[in-house]
């Protein structure tokens, strides 16, 4: 832990380096573009139609991102303390966000304005390998997700996310994580009593 940085910039400084080893001094830069933003539960962090400008770090709390089709709500993902997340689509694309992101809890989170992170990547490329692996396990995490949805059986979609995500299952409320996998919350119970049994 680097008492230089605060708390919350050591928490994104362990994040990053979980996906490329960066120094300290390739480090401060990061830290003086971020930008702390709070919100209360309930409240929406990108609304249908805004375009995402940003990536944000979660530094406390619990964020739903989801999707509504015909009245009817399809989770994307969540994002747990300690953990990043943006509408890729839209941020890539600068088109707007068919996603909805939004606080499920009081959340804290550290934001990085796109166009900031882009003059970092001009002026250190291992700052820029950083945004490239990222946007590479973004890419992954959503082809794994599109490929279970479509052909795994539910209890295989259950077992995965609990071998990958553990954490969801202590903090995301079972409705929203049957919901990820495509299955009833009932279903979801009788998955969970079958393996712990």
């Amino acid at each position: 832990m680097n008492k230089a940085f605060s708390k919350e910039e050591n928490i994104l400084y362990s994040f990053l380096n979980t996906v490329y080893p960066l120094t300290e001094l390739e480090f401060k830069p990061i830290a003086e573009i971020l930008k702390k933003e709070k919100y209360k539960k309930g409240e929406i962090i990108l609304n249908i139609g805004q375009v995402e400008t940003k990536t944000s770090l979660l530094i406390k709390g619990f964020v739903h991102q989801y999707v509504v089709i015909e009245r009817e709500l399809f989770t994307i993902d969540f994002s747990l303390s300690g953990m990043g997340f943006n509408n890729f689509t839209s941020y890539v694309e600068n088109s707007p966000s068919n996603q909805i992101q939004k606080a499920m809890k009081d959340a804290e989170l550290f934001i990085i304005k796109k166009k900031e992170l882009f003059q970092l990547y001009n002026k250190n490329k291992n700052i820029e390998s950083v945004g490239r692996i990222m946007a590479e396990q973004v890419a992954l995490r959503t082809i794994d997700i599109a490929m279970s949805l479509s052909s795994d059986k539910p209890e295989e979609r259950v077992g995965k996310l609990l071998k990958q995500r553990p954490d969801l299952f202590q903090e995301v409320p079972q409705r929203y994580l049957a919901n990820l996998l495509g299955i009833s919350p009932e279903s979801l119970s009788r998955i969970r009593a079958r393996r712990k049994s």
